[in-house]
């Protein structure tokens, strides 16, 4: 009789420690797995944020320069181009997020009042800081029409 008691305790200890087990490996996957869908949607978001904050202000001085005649400056593009090793989604987009505001101003303006080598200086070998990593900058080329593009070159 008291073997069987001491068996049953044992089995008993045993499943409840195996039950505690599978819990917590349990609990740890579903962290894993939700933070990295959280991260997945933070990055959408903050593209997304970018993207309705260029919209909105081109479409503000679109309406402004409306009835001019001239060729207007509709969009700004940039195109990053790294230097060594890819730079995390986050960094890239408070980049250009970062550059798309000094150059927001010149949206609705006539390209032929526009001068392109103060718009070089702007952001040419600029130092940019995203929390703790600085970000040189070099325009390697633009190109001035509708849309304003610009070629910067990214070194960590």
């Amino acid at each position: 009789m008291g073997q069987l008691k001491k068996k049953g305790q044992k089995f008993i200890l045993c499943f409840i420690a195996g039950l505690v087990t599978g819990l917590l490996i349990g609990a740890a996957i579903l962290s894993i797995i939700v933070s990295y869908r959280m991260d997945m949607h933070y990055k959408k978001i903050a593209y997304l944020e970018t993207t309705i904050q260029d919209k909105n202000a081109r479409l503000e001085k679109l309406e402004k320069s409306i009835n001019t005649q001239n060729i207007i400056l509709k969009d700004i593009e940039i195109i990053l181009i790294f230097d060594g090793d890819k730079m995390d989604e986050i960094d890239e987009i408070e980049i250009e997020k970062a550059i798309k505001e000094k150059y927001s101003t010149l949206l609705g303006k006539e390209v032929k009042n526009i001068d392109p080598d103060i718009l070089v200086e702007v952001a040419d070998k600029r130092i940019l800081k995203i929390e703790d990593r600085e970000y040189r900058l070099h325009i390697n080329k633009l190109i001035l029409t509708e849309i304003l593009k610009i070629f910067i070159k990214v070194e960590i």
